[in-house]
Order: structure tokens, then C-alpha cells, then sequence
């Protein structure tokens, strides 16, 4: 059976035959150290939640946002605030990315946001914001994103949440906007 850890996703292969009879086993991973739990035998009609979703993306036909311009056009900043990415851990600590689109993505290259790290995929995760809902999504990434130490899918961020993608962990910050004086 193949798993992957779930504190740094590496990819595990256990053997079949030592699985038979249990509904769950736990392993240690081989690149991180950590233990991990796995469900053997699931109820396939068992429903898994993966992360809480923003409700615009519950509502019946909701779109998948992930490139139409379509979708992107039903994305909206919040008025009268501001939204940034900092960089506070990896190779491009200490940079900070102001949020100008509704949607961004974020990727080692030809992405909104370009970070120098080899554990990042080349398109990793996006930022998807309507007004005050923030959602999180990884984009397939080998790697995987990460958001209070689990793997995600998806995931609603707030003011002050942190997420890793690779060994680049991010900030991101919502405050007032300033007014300009003229």
C-alpha cells in the first residue's frame, strides 16, 4: 500500500502483507522522523472532510476557480483593506508580496509569486479571495501545502495564518488599508 507522511508528504510503500487484519497502522517516516496513522480498511461510503470550505464555494454549481476567467471574475478583494504575504521561513525569508488580485498563484516558476525553493512545484497552490473569505488551494503539487501541520487541499486562511509550501512557510496579514492624503 502506498501512504504518504502526513507532516512532510514523502511517499511511503508498506507492505501488504504485514497490513492484513488491521483497520489502521502507524510508521514512522523515513525523510521527516515523524509517525503517521493510516486507515487501512475504509467505509466507501464514508465521507472525508478535508479542510472547511468558504461558502461561495459550497453553494450548489459552484465553479472550480481554478483558471476560467470566468470564475476569476467572481473574486473580489476586500474594500478597504490590504492583504500581504511574508516569507518567514526558506530560502526567500524576509521578502514580503503584496496581494493585488484576487487570485494568485505561487510556484517555483511563471507563477504571480516566484520562490527559489527545489521543493516547490512549478505552479504549487493559489490564493482565491472574495471579499472577506481567503482559501488556500494546492494546485497538484508534488510536495504538497501544508496548513497547521496537514496536508490540505484546500483550506480557509485568516489574518495572521501561516502555511508551508516546500521548506518556505508564509504569513499572511490583512490590515486596514491607509488612506491617501492629497
Amino acid at each position: 500500500m502506498k501512504v504518504a507522511c502526513s507532516s512532510c508528504g514523502a511517499q511511503h510503500q508498506l507492505p501488504d502483507a504485514r497490513l492484513v487484519g488491521h483497520a489502521r497502522v502507524q510508521f514512522r517516516c523515513g525523510k521527516c522522523g515523524k509517525s503517521s496513522v493510516v486507515d487501512i480498511a475504509q467505509n466507501p461510503d464514508a465521507t472525508q472532510i478535508l479542510s472547511p470550505l468558504p461558502g461561495f464555494a459550497r453553494s450548489a454549481g459552484a465553479p472550480r476557480l481554478a483558471g476560467s476567467a470566468d470564475a476569476a471574475s467572481l473574486l473580489h478583494l476586500p474594500v478597504g483593506k490590504s492583504i500581504a504575504l511574508s516569507v518567514i521561513a526558506g530560502p526567500a525569508r524576509g521578502l514580503v508580496y503584496n496581494v493585488e488580485k484576487p487570485r494568485i498563484v505561487l510556484g517555483r516558476a511563471d507563477a504571480d509569486i516566484t520562490i527559489n525553493d527545489k521543493e516547490i512545484s512549478r505552479w504549487h497552490c493559489s490564493i482565491e479571495i472574495n471579499e472577506d473569505v481567503i482559501r488556500l488551494r494546492d494546485l497538484e503539487s508534488t510536495n504538497g501545502t501544508f496548513f497547521a501541520d496537514e496536508r490540505v487541499r484546500v483550506a480557509e486562511l485568516k489574518h495572521l495564518s501561516e502555511f508551508r509550501i516546500g521548506s518556505t512557510v508564509f504569513l499572511l496579514s490583512v490590515t486596514p488599508k491607509l488612506a491617501t492624503v492629497r
